[in-house]
């Protein structure tokens, strides 16, 4: 029998197959969707048929698709076509004047929304913008601002939009900021949790479905050019199913996914979480699917009342007194149907309460082969890793702490922040560990900050946090980012390393990774990534290989117009403390009025004047 000829060929590549037999190669071939032929040039070009496709990767560095073990892409997808994305933007002037440039184009009743990927940390000025520059900038036009898991700024206009008065109790675990006559300012903090912002958040207008699959296919289209070939989707409040899933299923039934999706189903009723996994164990079963889109069990809400959100501006919040007779019955129920499961916990006292549960659970019903995990577990302690690894359990982490480490050093010490979270005491226990973001709302979808974090140990604003013992070395970072992922979904040996016989998912790399400067790796992009053997995304040179994208809809979609990650480029090295006591003559002491202007904020000379503006410190 004739052994078919390839359907595609890759040649003079610096591939790093994270086979540990063969580390490198410099050609691939793809037959049929996976890897058939890892090695030199010579011998992959001897496979190759008249009808083989090869491209020339000019000796770049080529690596496995990138897999998100977290990421909340179906609801990510839903809305990113409405989102302003801030990520990546590295000083507040420029973050002002793409809001003003949206807010011109955005028509009424639409909103202007950041909603997280940022930090104030990451911009030159160090602070978020006032409510008086949001009201400058867009006196008409709702404007809705997500700062991580803390607060939410809302302009004047939004504030009349979702109905926030003077009467208007604040809701549990949140406060609706007042001024002294008792109006709502504008500023929404969680206090501890995240709900107030989430639920004002839903009270904007939604796109219509056929949208909604314009906007999924882009959102998948902006993380395969970072790389990205398979997510872990973590669920997410205001996503139930079935409903909230039929767009991205049609998508799968079109045979328009660009990335492959294992999904957890995450309970959306506070005191009838039990009720909801008993219906869906009958319903769907882990596995179900296929290599692109498959069920992947629970979580990562399990049950309301062992949720401890991970603010570090407030208190770490005490859990419940319910907490373990309510998540026993759940897990109980999870482990006897054979549902993997996930559990956010940030903080080592609900990772103990929890795993008190576990273990009593698996007394009766053993979890041998059972794929469960924690998310985050930034502050785990040594005994609760060993206690994990002993069950047989998994930790996946996350790079919040480069979004949010600056204030858990303010409120817990640089000393406490040095293993937050301790990744290299995890994978030397044995646990199974694996990487991803949790993006969009708290930090950006960005696979590349995140491996800069695991290497560097440094937030986005520079701050170097964790102590050198607990870094770990860049192969070891990539392989949280591929082949380690595979456990948490049970896909292993299926995809996550450039080896005959997987999925032929790859990224082909902007810079060599193992090479560049530490704090480069963090600009890094895929000039061609390809699922399964097929292009989905191509850039430069490798353009043309790429499918056509519909535009963005609708017209005035911040995704028409440069929204993405934004590389790193020069930013104004200013003090935002005034020094001046009197008005200054270029932007007469009103940064908001600048910013609305056509003065060019990202360019030094014609923002500052050609003499100079006197009203900064520098």
């Amino acid at each position: 029998m004739t052994t078919p000829a390839p359907d595609l060929i890759l040649v003079n590549g610096k591939f790093i197959t994270l086979d540990r037999a063969h580390p490198q190669a410099h050609a691939v071939a793809v037959t049929d969707g996976k890897f058939t032929a890892v090695g030199t040039r010579d011998d992959v070009m001897r496979l190759a048929g008249a009808g083989t496709q090869v491209i020339d990767l000019q000796g770049r560095c080529v690596i496995p698709g990138l897999i998100d073990s977290h990421m909340h892409i179906i609801r990510g997808g839903l809305n990113y076509n409405m989102e302003l994305r801030w990520d990546g933007v590295r000083s507040l002037a420029d973050a002002m004047r793409l809001l003003k440039d949206q807010v011109d184009r955005t028509p009424a009743p639409q909103w202007v929304r950041v909603v997280g990927g940022f930090t104030e940390h990451q911009f030159v000025e160090k602070r978020l913008p006032s409510i008086d520059e949001l009201n400058a900038v867009a006196p008409d036009t709702p404007v809705f601002i997500l700062h991580l898991y803390d607060r939410a700024i809302l302009n004047g206009a939004a504030l009349r939009a979702v109905g926030y008065t003077k009467d208007t109790p604040n809701p549990p675990g949140g406060e609706i900021v007042r001024d002294a006559s008792g109006n709502p300012t504008g500023l929404l903090l969680a206090r501890p949790n995240a709900t107030i912002l989430y639920a004002t958040l839903a009270k904007g207008p939604k796109l219509p479905p056929e949208y909604q699959k314009n906007s999924t296919r882009h959102f998948m289209r902006e993380v395969n050019r970072l790389g990205i070939t398979g997510v872990i989707d973590a669920g997410g409040g205001y996503q139930n199913y079935p409903e909230d899933y039929q767009i991205i299923e049609t998508l799968h039934r079109d045979g328009e996914l660009t990335v492959r999706l294992a999904y957890n189903l995450f309970t959306q009723k506070p005191k009838e979480e039990l009720a909801d996994f008993s219906h869906w164990v009958k319903q769907v079963r882990p596995g179900q699917g296929d290599d692109l889109y498959r069920h992947n069990g629970a979580g990562e809400m399990l049950v309301y009342t062992a949720a401890d959100f991970e603010d570090f501006r407030v208190e770490r919040p005490e859990m419940a007194p319910s907490m373990e007779g309510d998540l026993e019955p759940v897990v109980r129920l999870l482990a006897e149907n054979r549902w993997p499961w996930r559990l956010h916990a940030t903080y080592d006292e609900t990772i103990s309460r929890a795993l008190d549960v576990y273990e009593k659970v698996a007394k009766d019903v053993p979890f041998d082969g059972l794929h469960w995990f924690f998310d985050h577990a930034e502050t785990i302690s040594e005994r609760n890793i060993d206690r994990i690894a002993a069950l047989g359990g998994g930790i996946a982490v996350q790079h919040r702490m480069a979004y949010q480490g600056e204030y858990f050093v303010e409120r817990y010490g640089a000393r406490a922040a040095e293993a937050t979270p301790p990744i290299r005491r995890m994978i030397e226990s044995g646990v199974k560990v694996g990487a991803g973001t949790d993006a969009t709302r708290v930090a950006s979808y960005n696979p590349w900050v995140s491996l800069y974090w695991l290497v560097t140990g440094k937030t986005v604003g520079g701050l170097r946090m964790s102590a050198p013992g607990n870094l770990i070395d860049r192969e070891d970072a990539l392989r949280l980012w591929t082949e380690a992922n595979t456990w948490f979904s049970s896909e292993v040996g299926k995809k996550g390393q450039i080896m005959v016989g997987q999925l032929a998912d790859l990224a082909v790399l902007s810079a060599d990774y193992y090479s560049v400067p530490e704090d480069d790796i963090q600009d890094i992009t895929s000039v061609l990534t390809l699922l399964g053997g097929k292009v989905v995304h191509g850039d430069g040179d490798y353009e043309r290989y790429a499918p056509s994208l519909p535009p963005a809809m609708p017209d005035w979609s911040p995704a028409r117009h440069g929204v993405g990650y934004k590389p790193r480029q020069n930013v104004l090295n200013v003090n935002v403390s005034c020094a001046c006591a009197s008005a200054c003559g270029v932007h007469g002491h009103s940064h908001a009025k600048a910013w609305s202007s056509s003065v060019p904020a990202t360019d030094e000379s014609g923002f500052w004047g050609a003499l100079g503006c006197s009203c900064w410190a520098f």
